[in-house]
């Protein structure tokens, strides 16, 4: 007994975006947690999964692969396009002290936030709201740099008027050199960014769905609304915003170099992301499911090793 033999006739029936496979979905999950390295034949030759023992060093790890990456643009004269998350978080300290111990500035840097809350109409949260991913941004990573930061005209915050322009000024950074790294995590639903997997639904073809650069106001999934109330708003849903700005699979399946962070631990045994982490590695890549295609391109996925399960029933 399980949800799939108790579905039919529940208040989970048509919950779960219409194009999921569920058993497919439980499919990739391996009862040997050893397993989840295993190379798939879509990955890029050059994309690793690096599994990491505690969260002190999957913040460490992640933290200095970030900085690593703009300490080798930087000595090879390139510019550097950062398209950043808010989730995970915990890197931004890291990065920042490897590039201050370093003494490594990030002047040719620019850095793109992949999203940011909003209204139904792209409307965005004040930047001074402690909710507010330019908020959190400034405080973690561009102003604990102090005079190595990011120029405050190469920083760019998914905003109504802003986020539409990221794909020209992204396009001219790469045009004139300037190398394209995407940081992320992963979604409950395995969207990147906020870019839903219901959005599939919307496209004629995959082709088209991976011509779309952002979208205003994205209308978020339940499960991902719920994701936040619990990773970033202390289990109060009431505060969490139905809408998001979010850049689109134009942008975030076009990187030079990738850098991934799963690190849903709850703890006492509890977690949110080992379905969604096994989903990534293992479904072949489907617009369905979002963060499939980011093994696709190269670069590194950090994830704690807890999340690689076992994935059984433990009741807490």
């Amino acid at each position: 007994m399980d949800l799939l033999t108790t579905l039919s006739g529940s208040l989970m029936e048509g919950f779960f975006p219409a194009g999921w496979d569920l058993a497919r979905i439980d499919a990739c999950v391996d009862p040997d947690p050893t397993t989840i390295t295993e190379r798939q034949k879509w990955w890029h030759p050059k994309f690793q999964p690096f599994p990491c023992k505690t969260l002190a060093d999957f913040d460490a790890y992640m933290g200095h692969e970030i900085a690593q990456l703009i300490r080798r643009t930087r000595d090879a004269g390139q510019k550097l396009a950062m398209i950043l998350p808010v989730g995970p978080m915990g890197m931004y300290r890291w990065a920042v002290y490897f590039l201050t111990e370093w003494g490594v500035s990030c002047d040719h840097v620019h850095g793109f936030n992949m999203d940011e809350w909003s209204d139904a109409q792209g409307n965005t949260l004040p930047s001074d709201n402690p909710g507010a991913f330019q908020y959190a941004m400034e405080h973690a990573f561009y102003g604990p740099l102090g005079k190595l930061t990011v120029p405050k005209k190469q920083r760019h915050f998914a905003t109504k008027k802003v986020l539409p322009t990221y794909g020209d000024r992204i396009g001219e950074l790469k045009a004139a050199g300037a190398q394209l790294s995407v940081a992320f995590g992963i979604g409950r639903v395995c969207h990147i960014a906020f870019w839903e997997p219901h959005f599939a639904a919307e496209f004629k073809s995959e082709a088209e769905w991976k011509t779309q650069t952002h979208r205003l106001g994205a209308k978020l999934h339940p499960l991902t609304v719920e994701q936040n109330a619990i990773t970033s708003f202390k289990s109060r849903t009431t505060l969490v915003p139905a809408f998001a700005n979010t850049i689109g699979p134009a942008l975030f399946l076009n990187a030079d170099y990738i850098i991934g962070g799963a690190d849903g631990s709850l703890g006492r045994g509890m977690m949110w992301q080992g379905l969604s982490l096994w989903m990534t590695l293992r479904h072949k890549p489907t617009s369905w499911i979002p963060s499939t295609y980011m093994p696709t391109q190269p670069g590194r996925l950090f994830f704690l090793e807890e999340l690689a399960g076992p994935l059984v029933a433990e009741c807490n």
